[in-house]
C-alpha cells in the first residue's frame, strides 16, 4: 500500500448511531448471485422464482403399510365377519411392475409405494390379520422371515372407503405452480422442497466471506501462557463466532501486533478472500492505535476509511470505509470486548445481512419493563447495557455494570437495553426498548 498521508474527514463531527449505520448500509449492496449446490445454499437468499416441474407426489401412493384393495370388496368387513381376499404379491416403495387388482384380490403395499391399478383404497395392516390366519396384526412380518405373507390370503376386519390412506398425485403441489419465490431464505424445509422437485442447484445471493482480525501486541492466543502485561485474544474469537451466527463464512486471522507495516501487509493479503473486513482495536486516540494510523494513510486509489466519534456507549470510536481494488467494506471496531461486540451487533451484523440480500437486516427490538433501576446514563449518548430478558414476564434485568471490559456480563446477557440520548436514569419498572440477541 502507498504510504501517502490520507484524509480524515468529519473529525469534529459526532455521529449518531443511526447516521453511522445508514452510511454503512448505503455503501453496501448484495453480492452477485451464484449457482450453488443445495446444501451449500442453506441460509442463502434465493434470487430466482422456482416452479414445480412435476406434480408432488408424482403418482398415487400409499400413506400406510397395509393392503391395496377395491373399496367394494371390503365394504362389509367387520371383526366378527372379516372379508377374505387373495393376495397377489408385494408392492414396495420404488416398485415398477404392478399387479392389477381385480374383484376379491389385494396386494400387500408399503408406505410410499405406488397404488396398483384397480385398487381404490389401502387397508392398514392393523385392520387385517396380516396374512397369518390369526387375530388383528400389529405389524407386518419381514419379507425375509415370512415370504409366504406376500401370497395366500388376508382377512380384512374393517372397511375402507375409496381414497382411504392414499396420497393422490399432485396433492402436495401441482405441476407448474410456484414452489419458492425470489427473496426466500433457504432453510431446511426449503432445501427439502427443492430436492423433492428435483433441483440439484439454485441461484442465490451467497454468504459473504468475512475476515476478522484483532490488533494488539498484548494479545496471546487462548491455550498459551500469559506473560507480563499480556491478555488472551477474545475479540477475534467472539467476532468470528458472531459473523458465523449472522450467516457469513468467517475467517479468523491471528492477532496482529501494533505495527503499521504488519497490519498493512496483513490487510493486503486478506483482501483476496474478503467480502467484508472487520478489525478490532487501534481506533481511538492513543499513540499505538495502529488501525487508525494505517487506514488514515491510504492513498486515493487504495480507498478511504473514516474514523468517527459516535454518540454511544460503549463503542464511541468507530471506523468505516471501502479499501482495495474492489472497494471491499471495512468496519474498524474498538478493542474493548463489550464495545467490540456491541458494535458488531449494531453495525457489522446488518452489513453482513445486507451483503446476503436478506429482506430484514436488523435484530428485533421489543419493549420490556426494567426490573432494576439504572442509576445513571451519559446525557447525549445512546447507551447499550447488557440485560437478561425474561420473555414470559416481559421484564429485563441489567447484567453487570457499564464497563466496556466486562466480557463475563456479556456472556450472561441475551439482550441489549437501549437507554436513549436524552435519558440519564431509568426507574425500576419503567419501560425500555431491547435489542434481542440470539
Amino acid at each position: 500500500m502507498n504510504h501517502a498521508t490520507g484524509r480524515t474527514r468529519h473529525q469534529d463531527r459526532v455521529w449518531s448511531v443511526a447516521e453511522h449505520l445508514d452510511d454503512v448500509l448505503a455503501k453496501i449492496a448484495p453480492l452477485d448471485p451464484i449457482e450453488l449446490q443445495l446444501l451449500e445454499a442453506q441460509g442463502c437468499v434465493l434470487v430466482e422464482d422456482i416452479t414445480v416441474p412435476v406434480a408432488l407426489p408424482p403418482f398415487d401412493n400409499s400413506s400406510m403399510d397395509g393392503y391395496a384393495v377395491r373399496a367394494a370388496d371390503v365394504a362389509g368387513a367387520t371383526e366378527e365377519a372379516p372379508v377374505t381376499l387373495a393376495v397377489l404379491g408385494d408392492v414396495a416403495a420404488g416398485s415398477g411392475g404392478l399387479p392389477e387388482i381385480g374383484p376379491g384380490q389385494a396386494a400387500r403395499i408399503m408406505t410410499g409405494a405406488p397404488l396398483p391399478p384397480g385398487a381404490e383404497a389401502v387397508v392398514p395392516v392393523e385392520w387385517t390379520d396380516g396374512g397369518t390366519g390369526e387375530g388383528p396384526a400389529a405389524t407386518m412380518r419381514a419379507h425375509s422371515a415370512a415370504p409366504q405373507d406376500a401370497a395366500g390370503e388376508v382377512r380384512v376386519h374393517r372397511p375402507a372407503a375409496a381414497g382411504a390412506h392414499i396420497r393422490t398425485r399432485g396433492s402436495d403441489a401441482t405441476e407448474g405452480e410456484p414452489a419458492l419465490r425470489a427473496g426466500t431464505v433457504l432453510g431446511p424445509s426449503q432445501i427439502g422442497l427443492l430436492a423433492a422437485i428435483g433441483r440439484g442447484t439454485v441461484m442465490v445471493c451467497p454468504r459473504p466471506r468475512v475476515v476478522v482480525l484483532s490488533t494488539g501486541s498484548e494479545l496471546v492466543q487462548p491455550g498459551e501462557a500469559l506473560g507480563p502485561g499480556q491478555i488472551h485474544d477474545s475479540n477475534s474469537y467472539q467476532l468470528t463466532a458472531a459473523a458465523r451466527a449472522a450467516g457469513a463464512i468467517p475467517y479468523r486471522v491471528g492477532a496482529v501486533a501494533d505495527d503499521a507495516e504488519t497490519l498493512r501487509s496483513t490487510l493486503e493479503d486478506q483482501l483476496i478472500r474478503a467480502d467484508l473486513l472487520v478489525t478490532s482495536g487501534g481506533v481511538s486516540v492513543g499513540a499505538y492505535d495502529v488501525v487508525k494510523e494505517t487506514l488514515t494513510a491510504l492513498s486515493a486509489d487504495e480507498g478511504t476509511v473514516e474514523f468517527r466519534t459516535l454518540a454511544m456507549q460503549p463503542g464511541k470510536p468507530q471506523g468505516f470505509g471501502l479499501i482495495g481494488p474492489d472497494r471491499t467494506p471495512l468496519l474498524a471496531l474498538p478493542g474493548n470486548p463489550v464495545s467490540s461486540y456491541v458494535s458488531f451487533e449494531l453495525f457489522v451484523r446488518p452489513a453482513i445481512r445486507a451483503l446476503m440480500g436478506l429482506p430484514e437486516v436488523h435484530r428485533p427490538v421489543t419493549p420490556a419493563r426494567c426490573a432494576d433501576a439504572i442509576a445513571s446514563s451519559p446525557k447525549g449518548k445512546r447507551q447499550f447495557l447488557r440485560g437478561s430478558y425474561d420473555a414470559d414476564a416481559g421484564t429485563v434485568t441489567p447484567v453487570g455494570g457499564a464497563g466496556s471490559h466486562l466480557i463475563k456480563a456479556m456472556a450472561h446477557a441475551n439482550a441489549l437495553i437501549i437507554v436513549p440520548e436524552d435519558t440519564t436514569e431509568v426507574a425500576a419498572g419503567a419501560e425500555v426498548d431491547l435489542v434481542l440477541l440470539g
